[in-house]
């Protein structure tokens, strides 16, 4: 029997299969193999004498975070606020880059547009030709078009403490209860502590990972994208792909570059790609034998 996991808590995981819902658990083999199942993973399940669930095998992956743990998501929701705090756009851009890296579709969310007019924002992101949407949590007005951008797909939000990430939940899923950042420290939970993770069903069809204390996805040093594989991670450059000069062009300061001639014309906006210029840097300094694929 094929199915779907859509809770994981304690080593115990809920799968989602068309004859139903199961709870489960896995084979020792994983464990051999240092593989764990996680929610969003596609298994085989059967059935011990005493009807309890096992999972048999976990199908091939399109996409892994490690945290928290989600497999085969499709999208990735970055929710940043205009301003209290004013959004860092380096981070902002290194996390989307890992995001194509993984092949998840970046999405972002600017909050709090009440209080500082979003449109710079949105126009640097639908620009580099990722979905970029204005929320404004206190009317709800925008979070409907992210409802509608996510429906089919298998989902995640993320996005720094004091953004308004949770707000923005409510508001797109208003049957569903989300905890607040106030009500995690009332109960004296760490800020990235997962203790379960859930996917939810949306009525239009999809998931989406609800997973406590997820503020940001997990990221070090060994998600420096290669150098090579970098101009790849920001869509935008493809649009100029073998119009260099050169064949081997870098788009760092080489004659010839279609991607710094684009930049000088408007065509792709300069935040994006000094975001570019710093993390090819950062990739420079590390070692090929120091990345971890």
């Amino acid at each position: 029997m094929q199915g779907l996991i859509i809770r994981s808590i304690g080593g115990l995981y809920t799968v989602e299969a068309s004859e139903g819902v199961f709870e489960c658990k896995p084979r020792g083999i994983f464990r051999k193999q240092n593989i764990s199942p996680v929610c969003g993973d596609r298994v085989e399940i059967s059935f011990e004498r005493d009807g309890s669930g096992v999972i048999d095998k976990i199908g091939e992956r399109s996409s892994l975070l490690i945290r928290p743990p989600l497999a085969n998501l499709d999208i990735l929701v970055f929710v940043a606020s205009t301003c209290e705090p004013s959004p860092s756009l380096l981070l902002l851009d290194k996390f989307i880059a890992i995001a194509v890296y993984k092949h998840i579709e970046p999405v972002v969310v600017f909050t709090k547009i009440d209080k500082q007019d979003p449109t710079e924002y949105i126009d640097i992101y639908t620009r580099s030709g990722i979905k970029a949407y204005a929320v404004d949590n206190v009317t709800g007005a925008g979070s409907e078009q992210v409802r509608e951008a996510i429906a089919g797909r298998l989902s995640a939000f993320t996005g720094n403490t004091g953004v308004g990430k949770s707000s923005l939940m409510r508001n797109i899923f208003p049957d569903r209860d989300f905890a607040t950042g106030e009500i995690s420290r009332k109960l004296g939970r760490g800020r990235h502590t997962t203790r379960h993770i859930e996917l939810f069903k949306l009525p239009e069809g999809g998931y989406v990972a609800d997973t406590p204390g997820f503020s940001s996805f997990e990221t070090n040093k060994y998600d420096i994208i290669f150098k090579d594989e970098l101009a790849g991670c920001f869509l935008e450059f493809g649009r100029y792909e073998g119009k260099c000069r050169f064949a081997d062009c870098r788009h760092v300061s080489e004659k010839g570059c279609a991607v710094i001639e684009a930049v000088r014309a408007g065509e792709i906006p300069p935040s994006r790609h000094e975001s570019y210029l710093k993390m090819f840097e950062e990739a420079e300094k590390l070692k090929e034998w120091e990345y971890k694929k």
